[in-house]
Order: C-alpha cells, then sequence, then structure tokens
C-alpha cells in the first residue's frame, strides 16, 4: 500500500530501501486493526506516525508498526 508515501513531508526524504521498510510497517500496522471498520483518519495518523518514527531512525519494521499503534493506544507498549 504506497499509501503511506503520500504523507511523506516534502523535508523528508527516504531512499527506496527506507521507503520499503515504512511501506512493509503499514502494511503490518493495517493488517493488525483486522478490518475493524476505522475510519480512513486512523490509517492516515498510522501513516503519519510511522513516518514520523521512521523519520527519526527506526528501521525496524515490526518495531515501527507497533510503535505506531501503541501511540494511538491500539496495542499497549
Amino acid at each position: 500500500m504506497a499509501q503511506v508515501l503520500q504523507f511523506v513531508p516534502p523535508e523528508c526524504a527516504f531512499d527506496s530501501e527506507v521507503a520499503a521498510v515504512l511501506l512493509a510497517a503499514y502494511d503490518k500496522a493495517i493488517l493488525g486493526l483486522h478490518d475493524k471498520g476505522q475510519p480512513s483518519l486512523v490509517r492516515e495518523i498510522i501513516a503519519k506516525r510511522i513516518i514520523e518514527i521512521g523519520a527519526g531512525g527506526e528501521r525496524d519494521p515490526d518495531k515501527l508498526c507497533e510503535a505506531a499503534l501503541a501511540r494511538l493506544g491500539i496495542i499497549s507498549a
């Protein structure tokens, strides 16, 4: 799902490897929602959180996913 990349701010630049990590984390996070009917705003916030955490240097898709969901209170950290 390339949807996550549309939320990368102009001042942030990620190479193709990091973009792939962000996409993997986003896909895992969305699957973790178990299609509970969350509005698109929730998916947007998850994408922005993953980008924010990724911009801080995290490159593990599992950690990115868990941290983004935890920040939203969807899972406990």
